[in-house]
């Protein structure tokens, strides 16, 4: 699976270190203190503070969390290439 999320910063640049495969595992990476991701899912209490922790850290470096541009497709395009018998 691709990462589909990361961060963009107040530039527009994106910064590729913090990629995953969902914003909640974006926050995950940039907050100082460790949340479990099973009580993030579950407890909305929880889910709350860990929210909170997400957007102070986002505020205070002028971030966000972005989904990635789709990339161009590495495989070249060729016409109809006659099949070998």
């Amino acid at each position: 699976m691709s990462a589909a999320w990361t961060i963009r910063d107040g530039k527009g640049e994106y910064l590729p270190q913090f990629a995953a495969a969902s914003a909640l595992e974006v926050g995950r990476r940039i907050v100082p203190t460790r949340f479990d991701a099973f009580r993030l899912h579950v407890a909305a209490s929880y889910r709350e503070v860990f929210d909170r922790a997400v957007a102070k850290v986002l505020a205070e470096r002028d971030w966000q969390i972005v989904r990635m541009p789709a990339r161009a497709s590495k495989r070249p395009s060729t016409p109809d290439l006659p099949l070998a018998a």
